[in-house]
C-alpha cells in the first residue's frame, strides 16, 4: 500500500527520538549577545561621551572663569599680607628676622641657573612640556602613595609646578579675616590635599599655563614659594640662610633651597642642618641624572655642603630680638604691612660672651639634667642694651624671656637704693651702725625681727662693711632711719616699676622686678646718679628710603642722686667684690662693682655689677620658684657675671671706676659719738623730686643709728 504524499510515518513506539542540534541554536544566541552588548555599549558610549562633554564644558568653563580673573604677574609676586622686620646689630649687620622675610622680586631670566635647574629636576622634570598637569606624574605618585601604605593623595601628590602654584595662589581665594581664624588657619587651607582639591587644581592650573608664560608661572612660584624660618620666596630664604642673592647661589645652595620644598619647617637649616644637607645631597643627584651638572660639578656640591652665613648661624639675640620688637611701636614692627629696618644696641661679640659664659658655667657647675634657668642682660651706663640672654632656650624667637619678663624678688640686689638714700641725705661710706639684734612692731602684723644670712651679729660696722658682707640688720635701720618712702622713692626713680613693698622688709628686697629693670637701675649709679631708660632700638626706617621714622627709644632721664652720692655708692659696691659678698666676681687687673642678691628659701639669685665700661645683671632660679640649692647670690650668679665680663673685656684697657676713696681717718672707736653727718656737697642745687629736699625732716632722726667719723 502506497504512502501518500505529504504525510508523515508515524514514529514507532520505542524508537528514539530525533535530536535538535546545538549548532543550529550557537548562532541565534550569538546573534541575541552581540546586539546585547552593542546596545550596552552604545549606552556606555553615549553616556561616557556625554559626560565627558559635560566635565570638559565645566573645566573649560571654569577655566575662563579663573583666566578672566588672573591679575597681571606683577600683582602675584608678593603674597604677604604682613610685612617683614629685619633687625641690624650696633654695627649695622643683619642679625634677626621678624615676620615673613621677603628679599625682593627675582625673576626666573635673572635668578641662578642652579637653582632654576634644581627646583625644576626636583619638582617638575617636564615643566616646560606640559599643559599644567602630568597624568604620568600624578599615576606614579598614587602607587608609591599606595604601595607605602597611605592613602592615593596622602605624601607624594605628583604636582606641577603650576598646580603648586595653584596651591600657593589659594585657587584665587583671597585672604579674608572675617572668614579666617588667623592666617596660619587659612595656608593651612590652601595647602590641604584631597581628590576634590586635585580636581579643583586643574582648571586653575589651565587657566594659569594660558594666561602666562612658562617662565613667567616659574617667576611667580620663586617668589611665592615659603621655604621655612619665615622666608617667603627663594631671595627672602637665600638672605635668610646664606646672606646672598638668590642670584648668585651656586649649585649646593641650590639644591639645599630646592630641598626646602617638601617639608619647609622641617628642613630649615637653622633648625636643622643636618637633614637639609643630607636632602641637597638628593637634589644633587636628581640634577646630575638630568644633566643639569656634570660629574665633577656633582661631586664638588657634594663635598662642599652649603653651609649657613655668619648671621643665621649664629641665631644671635633672640630674646633681645623679641625685646625690641615689643618695644617698638606695634604697627611698624608686630603687625607691620611694610618692610622695616630696625638698627640697634646689640654687639653680637658681648651676645656672644654672654652666652657662652652661661654654657660654661652650666657645664661645669650645674648638675646635669637640672633645670635651674640663668638670664643675663648687658648695657652701657646710658641704658643702650648690648646682650640679653633670656634663658638657656635661645632659639630664633617666642621663648620665655627671662631677662625682661620675669618678675622676681630682688633680695640683697635691692640695698644698693637702701644706702644711695643715705648717702644722698649726707652720710659717708666710714660713718657707722650697730649690727645688733633689732625689732619693730608692726601694726596688725605684731613684732618682726630681721636676721643676719649667718644668723650671728658684727657689732659696730661703717656702712661700707655693712653693705659689702650684706649686713641684713643695719640695711633695716638704714632704711628705716631714712624713711621707707624715701627708699622706695629712689627705687622707683631710678625705673623699678613694679609694687614695692610698705613694711620694713623693703630694705631686704621683698619687692619684685625685672632682671632687665634691675641692671637699668645699676646703670644709673654707674652713670653719676641719672635714671635710665633701657633701651635696644636706634633708628626705625622703611626699607628703600634712608628717611628715619624714629630714633632713639630710650637713655639717660632724669637726675636720682646727686655725682658724688653715686660715686661713693660705687666705692662701697666696689668692697663687694674686692672683700665682700662678691668675690668670685673679681677680675683681676681691672676694677668692678657690684651687688649680691639672694631671696627667701634661695628662690632667687642675683649679681648686678658694673666695670667703667659695662653694666652686667645675672639672675639664677627656676621658673616654678624651686628653691636653689647650695645657690645664692655670690656663687654661680657671680661667677656667670665674670666669665661673661672677662670675655667683654678681653680686648678692652682697664679704666678705672668713677668712685671717691673714703679720706684717711682716725680709728672708729675715736669718733665723737655726737657728731652730726653734713651732707657731702653742701652747695649743691636742689632739684625737684630728689632725695635731698626731704632731708631736713629726716635728719633728726638719724643720730640714734649712725654714729659719725670725721
Amino acid at each position: 500500500m502506497k504512502r501518500k504524499s505529504g504525510k508523515t510515518t508515524p514514529r514507532l513506539r520505542g524508537a528514539p527520538a530525533r535530536k535538535t542540534t546545538r549548532r543550529s541554536r550557537a548562532p541565534v544566541r550569538r546573534g541575541l549577545l552581540s546586539r546585547l552588548l552593542r546596545g550596552v555599549l552604545r549606552i556606555f558610549w553615549g553616556l561616557t561621551w556625554r559626560v565627558a562633554a559635560l566635565i570638559a564644558l565645566i573645566v573649560a568653563g571654569t577655566t575662563l572663569y579663573h583666566y578672566a580673573n588672573l591679575p597681571p604677574k606683577g600683582e602675584l609676586l608678593d603674597a604677604r599680607t604682613r610685612g617683614s622686620v629685619t633687625l641690624l646689630d650696633t654695627n649695622d649687620e643683619v642679625y634677626a628676622w621678624r615676620g615673613e622675610t621677603f628679599g625682593g622680586q627675582i625673576t626666573a631670566a635673572d635668578v641662578s641657573p642652579h637653582l632654576r635647574n634644581a627646583i625644576i629636576a626636583t619638582e617638575d622634570r617636564r615643566f616646560y612640556t606640559h599643559f599644567g598637569i602630568s597624568p604620568r606624574g600624578i599615576a606614579s605618585a598614587v602607587r608609591i602613595n599606595l604601595s607605602q601604605g597611605r592613602g592615593p593623595f596622602s605624601g607624594h601628590g605628583g604636582s606641577t609646578i603650576t598646580q603648586q602654584l595653584a596651591k600657593l595662589l589659594c585657587l584665587g581665594r583671597p585672604y579674608d579675616s572675617s572668614e579666617w581664624e588667623s592666617e596660619a588657619a587659612y595656608e593651612r587651607d590652601c595647602r590641604r590635599t584631597s581628590l576634590w582639591r586635585k580636581i579643583q587644581e586643574v582648571p586653575y592650573a589651565f587657566a594659569l599655563e594660558a594666561k602666562y608664560l612658562k617662565d613667567d608661572i616659574l617667576t611667580i612660584y620663586l617668589n611665592r614659594a615659603y621655604l621655612g624660618a619665615g622666608a617667603r620666596g627663594f631671595e627672602g630664604a637665600a638672605q635668610r640662610y646664606f646672606g646672598k642673592s638668590a642670584n648668585t647661589l651656586n649649585a649646593a645652595e641650590a639644591a639645599m633651597l630646592a630641598g626646602l620644598l617638601v617639608a619647609p619647617s622641617h628642613y630649615a637649616p637653622t633648625r636643622n642642618l643636618a637633614g637639609a644637607q643630607t636632602r641637597a645631597g638628593i637634589i644633587i643627584d636628581l640634577m646630575e641624572e638630568q644633566g643639569y651638572l656634570d660629574a665633577a660639578e656633582a661631586q664638588n656640591a657634594r663635598d662642599n655642603p652649603a653651609r649657613l652665613s655668619q648671621a643665621a648661624e649664629a641665631r644671635a639675640g633672640g630674646h633681645f630680638a623679641d625685646w625690641v620688637m615689643s618695644e617698638a611701636p606695634s604697627f611698624l614692627s608686630r603687625t607691620t604691612t611694610e618692610d622695616v629696618i630696625l638698627h640697634t644696641t646689640l654687639d653680637q661679640s658681648i651676645q656672644t660672651a654672654a652666652e657662652q659664659a652661661l654654657d660654661t658655667v652650666f657645664a661645669e657647675r650645674v648638675r646635669e639634667g637640672s633645670e635651674a634657668q640663668a638670664a643675663i642682660v648687658v648695657m652701657s651706663a646710658d641704658g643702650a642694651v648690648r646682650a640679653m640672654v633670656g634663658g638657656r632656650d635661645r632659639r630664633d624667637g617666642g621663648a620665655f624671656n627671662r631677662a625682661a619678663q620675669a618678675m622676681r624678688q630682688t633680695g640683697s640686689a635691692f640695698k644698693p637704693f637702701v644706702y644711695a638714700t643715705a648717702l644722698d641725705l649726707g652720710h659717708e661710706p666710714h660713718h657707722t651702725v650697730e649690727d645688733a639684734p633689732y625689732t619693730l612692731h608692726i601694726p596688725g602684723s605684731g613684732e618682726w625681727t630681721p636676721r643676719n644670712y649667718t644668723r650671728e651679729h658684727a657689732g659696730l660696722v661703717t656702712l661700707t662693711e655693712a653693705f659689702a658682707q650684706s649686713l641684713n640688720v643695719p640695711a633695716v635701720k638704714v632704711s628705716e632711719a631714712m624713711g621707707r618712702d624715701l627708699v622706695r622713692k629712689v627705687a622707683r626713680e631710678f625705673g623699678l616699676s613694679g609694687d614695692l613693698a610698705d613694711g620694713p622688709a623693703l630694705a631686704l628686697g621683698a619687692s619684685e622686678a625685672s632682671l632687665l629693670e634691675m641692671t637699668g637701675a645699676y646703670a644709673g649709679i654707674l652713670n653719676g646718679g641719672s635714671s635710665v631708660r633701657a633701651y635696644g632700638l636706634r633708628e626705625l626706617r622703611l626699607a628703600g628710603d634712608d628717611e628715619s621714622l624714629m630714633g632713639l627709644a630710650g637713655g639717660i632721664g632724669d637726675r636720682v642722686l646727686m655725682p658724688e652720692a653715686a660715686h661713693k655708692l660705687t666705692y662701697m659696691m666696689h668692697q663687694v667684690i674686692e672683700a665682700g659678698t662678691g668675690e668670685r666676681a673679681r677680675l683681676p687687673g681691672r676694677e668692678a662693682a657690684g651687688k649680691t642678691g639672694t631671696t627667701q628659701a634661695a628662690r632667687d639669685a642675683w649679681f648686678i655689677g658694673f666695670t667703667a665700661d659695662y653694666v652686667a645683671g645675672v639672675w639664677m632660679g627656676y621658673d616654678d620658684n624651686t628653691p636653689l640649692t647650695g645657690v645664692t647670690g655670690g656663687g654661680l650668679p657671680a661667677e656667670i657675671w665674670r666669665e661673661t665680663m672677662a670675655r667683654i673685656h678681653a680686648d678692652l684697657p682697664a679704666r678705672e671706676l668713677p668712685m671717691i676713696r673714703p679720706e684717711e681717718r682716725r680709728p672708729v672707736a675715736e669718733a665723737p659719738r655726737s657728731a652730726q653727718p653734713q651732707p657731702s656737697s653742701p652747695q649743691a642745687p636742689s632739684r625737684s623730686g630728689g632725695v635731698r629736699s626731704a632731708a631736713e625732716d629726716v635728719m633728726r632722726e638719724v643720730l640714734g643709728i649712725f654714729r659719725g667719723s670725721n
